[in-house]
């Protein structure tokens, strides 16, 4: 069993920052950080889900067109934590943002119950 419990989310005006995370626990995979890819993905209301960057186990990183210059993923191995730095936002970012963990040897895929970001105009 694999939780992933996320935080940071809240309303900030356009041009500021916030700053996801989400830990990881309950599996021993998940303290082995190179055989796990996490990502961070978000869903606008009416819209589908979308990938906004990963990380892999060594610390290879790929952003969305949308938001690369803006948002930073990283991860803590010894936390087990992943972050998500979101500068410059737009009103356009707002939607709840899910962390994902993807166990590489298995395929098996773990989601975060979410949080909401909002950016006003």
């Amino acid at each position: 069993q694999v939780h992933l419990v996320e935080s940071g989310g809240g309303l900030v005006q356009a041009g500021g920052s916030l700053r996801l995370s989400c830990a990881a626990s309950g599996s021993i995979f998940v303290a082995i950080a190179s055989i796990n890819n996490m990502a961070w993905y978000r869903q606008a209301p009416g819209k589908q889900r979308e990938l906004v960057a990963t990380i892999s186990g060594s610390g290879t990183t790929n952003y969305a067109e949308s938001v690369k210059g803006r948002f930073t993923i990283s991860r803590d191995n010894a936390k087990n934590v992943v972050y998500l730095q979101m500068n410059s936002l737009k009103p356009e970012d707002t939607a709840v943002y899910y962390c994902n963990l993807i166990n590489t040897p298995s395929g098996s895929a773990y989601w975060g119950q979410g949080t909401q970001v909002i950016v006003s105009s």
